[in-house]
């Protein structure tokens, strides 16, 4: 147990969180609703100059809308997530709840694809029909039922042959959920347990719910201003560099935080009675955008200093982890994103006609013969909060984008705005006059699967770390066992569970609802579903 000060009253303790994605907000609300620590008492340090983190939404009709990426929900899973959405409020409902108004919406607009995967021919592919071959099918099962300790180190390749990546199961399974052949086994099993339920309807994305705009209007605005409401305190622009701190009984404690403040240099004292959770890595780190006229940037974490306290803290240090398994390899942690915005109806329209599906009901459409592997989603609109009526606004992306385009001769990551909407067209069989007024903005980013790269157990810190007396970890690099990465819920949970272990609070962290309980459900799953 690693309460802190444990005669202190929490009235009097302060807690400093370090970056300002979902896991520093999701602590300061159970902090607040759970551990009765005043809002007044918690503040937020953000590098950047809004809150959210990983959970962006940007821009204007005019300069054009970006998003990174978008998140996919379930109400089968997501435990953590619930149990806080649960608890804030909607900006837009009064007296309902975030988890409400998302429930509703879900109710309103059903998830049923009718065009998953589209082939060279732009024809919508059967899907009914996972492609497995016998091999396959006993391949995936033994790798589902391996220990994580047999997986180890290994990828997805050292279990898998090289036929089960030409199935049509694997096109919708990666875009789905954007895993690459070398990634970590032991994170694709973790998924095929996790997701049990999705692959009895992986071809219609059926289990998948989605917020009512994106993420960052649906999730974090209404979060923080339920956090400002309490009195937390949110500090833009301010870099933590450093930690100072000593040993105590062998465990690690901090007691101040140097951080940059828009370019002075500033310390904040950290008394012993006193928390700091800290964000270690991002997988948007380093992200750039690109325009109709030119292509993102390729910046690494030299730019952006992203990793370097994790670094600096973990040097040493065992159970802080070892960020060098994640933030190693561009060449296997990369993909590349793009948000269209159009003043009309034509490309929606089209798009409405070939796949059968209106926006906000279809998912994922995969091109499963694109050299890039691009993949687009309609969402209902307005996908923004301040998006006005007339405005359209889609998201896509491509897990290859070192690769020549089929349409565009040269990699997605060297192509303007302007040839992704070409290379798009061309695998749609759309005119050009389709998106003659779009203005697509791309965005690379380096890390953005790096929390899949093969690892060993010891790679990611524990959300408290053994060695810890009052630095908690939140973010997906924490070590938290049977869930998945690249999710908001790990997030969420990473910080329910430090908030609760350094603060002893007397309730449950929801437990992981385990749609795989035994060998024989989970065999007679995949049999039925692997057909």
């Amino acid at each position: 147990m690693h309460e802190i000060a444990p005669t202190t009253p929490r009235a009097q303790i302060k807690a400093y969180l370090l970056g300002g994605g979902i896991g520093s907000m999701a602590a300061a609300a159970f902090m607040i609703r759970d551990a009765q620590v005043p809002g007044a008492n918690i503040t937020l340090l953000e590098a950047g100059p809004l809150m959210g983190g990983s959970l962006d939404g940007a821009g204007d009709a005019e300069r054009g809308y970006s998003l990174r990426g978008g998140r996919m929900l379930t109400t089968d899973n997501y435990e953590c997530t619930w149990d806080l959405f649960k608890s804030i409020p909607s900006l837009e409902h009064p007296g309902r709840s975030v988890f409400d108004e998302t429930l509703a919406f879900n109710e309103k607009y059903k998830a049923h694809s009718m065009a998953r995967l589209v082939n060279r021919q732009r024809a919508k592919m059967p899907v009914a029909s996972m492609g497995f071959s016998a091999h396959d099918r006993l391949d995936l099962l033994k790798l589902s039922n391996a220990s994580e300790e047999e997986l180890g180190t290994s990828a997805i390749t050292d279990w898998l042959s090289p036929s089960f990546f030409e199935t049509e199961f694997w096109f919708m399974w990666a875009t789905t959920f954007a895993f690459q052949p070398w990634h970590s086994a032991v994170e694709f099993k973790r998924y095929l347990h996790r997701f049990m339920l999705e692959f009895s309807r992986i071809e219609t994305l059926g289990g998948v719910k989605r917020t009512v705009y994106n993420q960052y209007d649906s999730f974090v605005r209404p979060l923080q201003a339920w956090l400002q409401a309490q009195g937390v305190q949110f500090v833009m622009d301010a870099k933590v560099t450093d930690l100072e701190h000593r040993e105590e009984d062998g465990q690690f404690v901090v007691t101040a935080i140097h951080y940059q403040h828009a370019g002075a240099a500033e310390r904040i004292e950290v008394a012993a009675s006193d928390l700091v959770f800290f964000q270690n890595g991002s997988m948007t780190d380093a992200s750039s955008l690109g325009s109709m006229q030119s292509a993102p940037p390729k910046l690494d974490k030299q730019d952006s200093g992203g990793w370097a306290l994790w670094e600096k803290l973990a040097e040493g240090r065992p159970d802080f982890g070892n960020p060098a398994a994640f933030n190693s390899s561009i060449a296997e942690s990369m993909w590349e994103s793009f948000t269209v915005t159009l003043k009309d109806s034509v490309f929606f329209d089209k798009m409405k006609a070939f796949s059968g599906n209106e926006p906000g009901t279809g998912g994922l459409v995969t091109f499963k013969d694109s050299n890039w592997l691009m993949s687009i989603v309609l969402a209902h609109q307005p996908h923004f909060a301040n998006q006005p009526a007339g405005v359209q606004v889609f998201w896509g992306y491509a897990l290859f984008p070192d690769r020549i385009g089929n349409f565009v001769a040269k990699p997605m990551a060297e192509c303007s705005g302007e040839e992704i909407l070409r290379e798009l067209c061309g695998h749609l069989r759309f005119d050009l006059d389709a998106v003659a007024n779009a203005n697509c903005i791309p965005c690379r980013m380096p890390y953005i699967t790096s929390m899949f790269m093969p690892r060993a157990l010891s790679d990611r810190p524990l959300p408290v770390p053994k060695s810890s007396k009052n630095l908690a970890f939140v973010s997906q690099f924490v070590e938290i066992a049977d869930d998945v990465v690249f999710t908001v819920e790990y997030s969420v949970r990473a910080a329910q569970m430090a908030v609760y272990e350094l603060l002893a609070v007397d309730r449950e962290v929801p437990a992981i609802i385990r749609h795989d309980r035994s060998v024989k459900t989970q065999f007679e799953a995949l049999v039925k579903a692997l057909k």
